[in-house]
């Protein structure tokens, strides 16, 4: 039943947004400007929302409808999986398969398949469409602002002031890749991290629209002589100052964003970026409260989840031990709620307030729900100056730390299990992800004996041999029963730098230290949405319901009466405040009550976690790297030694190695994973390597978690 009733609410759900992305195609349009609109207005633009009426309707609730439909239909496909657990399928339709080959390998893109090149060309149609029905009205039915105006002038003015038209239509997008816990991108089997490339093409193809937009206008005043109106704040029609500050801050968060800047900058970009507010706020009192309806639905469910984020990074968690590798590498183990549930491959970020109070870092959660029930843990190297300092703090005499996180977020699936076999492909850190996937293999294999799990090839590379104590991580610090001897393993790993293997090193130990518990922490429990996709729901329906209401009282009992008195008409950049105001309020009156709701519900009927059950070991262990064979055999890690073969002076020759797994696993006609992670020019080369006839039957995942 609960399938069948996901199966129809998601229909109703692709129905609704057929019918909006027809909306946006229509907008533009002669039929739409003079036909519909008088008609729909008259209908719409009722004495509660006066002229945000029709755009409410029409564009702002299909999309809000669609968040609570995914969150009804995400829950009964949580709740049927749980109740009818089934073996994962191998079978993948070759249409699936052609959708999400890659086709475009190359900076600054980066890797495009099929499909994300079929919606590009769409998107890219809908603007080119857009601005051609915009100008084409237009210049059908052009007025002159003013005396001695020519033609071309006029013209020049509506190019100008359609292509900024056209830069809403992608703000109306832009914000739905950055909603950590959307209800909308597992719908289509997306994540937030997987789309941050989609948010950043948006924002760039915005900014260039804008820049345009506000180049084009200066230029058009100063060849008129009119350049007072770029100062001027009107009253009743649009605030031309406040679209210079909003450009301005714009501009400041378009240069830093770029690869350039990010890269080598990073706290450059970082901290510009939050500009966002300021930008947000004149951007909306610039294109006026009918147009915030278009673009409203991308912006409040991103501030719903920017706020539950918010809510849940105030509190400190229990960080129980860290585990430093000699590579430079640190597992912190945090305590978790026995609810918190997530997927392999999932993001946490980190928080840690005695570094920066700001900066939040995302990092790749390597444990297992399973696996390790009252534990959650990332893998932090050393690199950048945050990093840094991270690790001289956990290098010195700490008892505890005080640490914020928020997520973990993650697929909705483990869609890697769906393979024959699986062909991971890593450099350095890169391997952190395969780590979870593989700990999940290990789950599924000691609790499903008779489930289909892929055979796995891990190829690894590194620089220097002293990296190889990463793989020790496979193994949890919490179990010393490990179920890795059951699974289908093969490991190759590459040191590069080194082209023979060093003398063993006495010293090269892994610490484990262990924090005193603080009874202020709390453990890391679950953000709203994968965890509780119904409470979700239930905060935006409520929240975007209670603005409604706000909004119709305030419009009604407040703005029209004033509106109504003789010509006076309400001011133009209050209205778009009252909008604003009344949409956080709202978000904020809503998540809160849910929040803490949920809180005091988990406190009440939760199980008490005991920390002292983690034990310090008597000795730190060394790493499997630098022991003797006579060592070995005592060691539980003995079948993980089994399976790795080392390789030293040179770089994986990725080609052969591809063509080496086809034949390996038998795979003529069947079906291999391929999922890289690590630096850009390897994936890149999997990638080239995937898209051609040579990789028929590779299917290529990447997995970058760098912005």
């Amino acid at each position: 039943m609960a399938t069948i009733m996901a199966k129809a609410l998601k229909m109703i759900f692709l129905l609704i947004f057929v019918l909006w992305l027809w909306l946006w195609i229509m907008l533009p349009t002669k039929l739409y400007k003079n036909n519909w609109t008088p008609k729909l207005n008259m209908n719409l633009n009722s004495t509660y929302f006066r002229e945000q009426g029709t755009n409410l309707l029409l564009f702002s609730f299909p999309i809000m409808l669609m968040a609570v439909l995914g969150c009804f239909y995400l829950h009964l496909q949580k709740k049927s999986s749980e109740l009818d657990p089934k073996p994962f399928s191998t079978q993948r339709s070759r249409g699936d398969s052609f959708l999400k080959r890659p086709i475009v390998v190359m900076n600054p893109f980066g890797i495009v398949n099929t499909l994300e090149i079929v919606f590009a060309a769409a998107f890219l149609l809908l603007l080119i469409w857009s601005l051609g029905n915009y100008l084409y009205v237009s210049f059908g039915n052009l007025h002159m602002d003013n005396v001695g105006e020519t033609i071309g002038e006029a013209k020049f003015r509506s190019v100008s002031l359609r292509v900024g038209y056209i830069g809403n239509i992608c703000w109306a997008f832009l914000f739905f890749p950055v909603t950590r816990g959307s209800s909308l991108l597992p719908l289509i089997g997306l994540t937030s991290e997987s789309t941050i490339k989609y948010h950043i093409w948006l924002g760039h193809i915005s900014n260039l629209l804008f820049a345009l937009h506000t180049l084009g206008f200066i230029i058009y005043w100063a060849i008129t002589d009119q350049m007072a109106l770029l100062k001027e704040w009107s009253e009743d029609y649009v605030s031309n100052v406040a679209g210079v500050i909003a450009m301005a801050f714009a501009t400041v968060i378009w240069v830093t964003s770029f690869k350039s800047i990010r890269r080598k900058m990073f706290e450059v970009f970082y901290y510009s970026h939050h500009f966002y507010a300021l930008y947000i706020i004149f951007y909306l009192i610039h294109v006026g409260a009918a147009y915030v309806c278009l673009i409203l639905p991308g912006i409040f469910l991103w501030a719903i989840d920017r706020f539950l984020r918010f809510l849940q990074s105030q509190r400190h968690v229990s960080l129980v031990s860290a585990r430093h590798l000699p590579c430079g590498a640190v597992e912190l183990n945090f305590l978790k709620s026995p609810e918190l549930s997530y997927k392999p491959t999932s993001v946490m970020f980190i928080n840690v307030p005695s570094i920066s109070k700001l900066q939040w870092h995302p990092f790749t959660v390597t444990s297992n729900c399973k696996l390790e029930p009252d534990t959650v843990s990332v893998v932090i190297k050393s690199g950048g100056s945050w990093t840094s300092k991270l690790h001289k703090q956990l290098s010195s005499s700490l008892d505890h730390l005080q640490v914020s996180v928020e997520g973990p977020y993650g697929p909705a699936s483990t869609h890697f299990l769906r393979h024959e076999s699986l062909l991971l492909i890593s450099g350095g850190s890169g391997i952190t992800p395969f780590i979870s996937i593989i700990r999940e293999i290990m789950i599924v294999r000691s609790t499903k004996p008779n489930c289909h799990v892929p055979q796995i090839r891990l190829v690894c590379a590194f620089k220097n041999s002293i990296d190889l104590t990463m793989l020790d991580l496979l193994l949890p610090v919490s179990s010393t029963q490990t179920e890795i001897s059951n699974i289908p393993l093969q490991i190759e790993a590459y040191i590069t730098r080194e082209k023979e293997q060093p003398q063993t090193n006495s010293e090269n130990l892994i610490n484990t230290i262990w924090f005193k518990p603080n009874p202020l922490d709390s453990p890391v429990s679950e953000a709203l949405g994968p965890n509780n996709w119904l409470l979700l729901g239930a905060i935006i329906s409520s929240s975007f319901v209670m603005f409604l209401i706000l909004l119709g009282i305030i419009t009604r009992y407040y703005i029209y009466p004033i509106e109504q008195n003789g010509d006076a008409v309400y001011n133009y950049t209050y209205k778009v405040l009252w909008d604003m105001f009344l949409a956080f309020a709202c978000i904020c009156i809503s998540s809160s009550f849910v929040f803490l709701w949920q809180r005091k519900t988990n406190a009440s009927n939760g199980k008490q976690i005991q920390i002292h059950n983690f034990q310090s070991p008597k000795a730190s262990p060394g790493s499997w790297i630098f022991r003797g064979d006579s060592e070995l055999e005592s060691l539980p890690c003995q079948s993980l030694v089994q399976a790795t073969s080392i390789h030293y002076g040179g770089r994986p020759d990725l080609k052969k190695i591809l063509f080496d797994c086809k034949i390996l696993f038998d795979c003529k006609g069947s079906d291999i994973g391929v999922l890289v992670s690590g630096p850009t020019g390897m994936r890149h080369d999997v990638a080239k390597i995937c898209s051609t006839a040579y990789g028929d039957n590779l299917k290529f995942h990447s997995m970058s978690f760098t912005w």
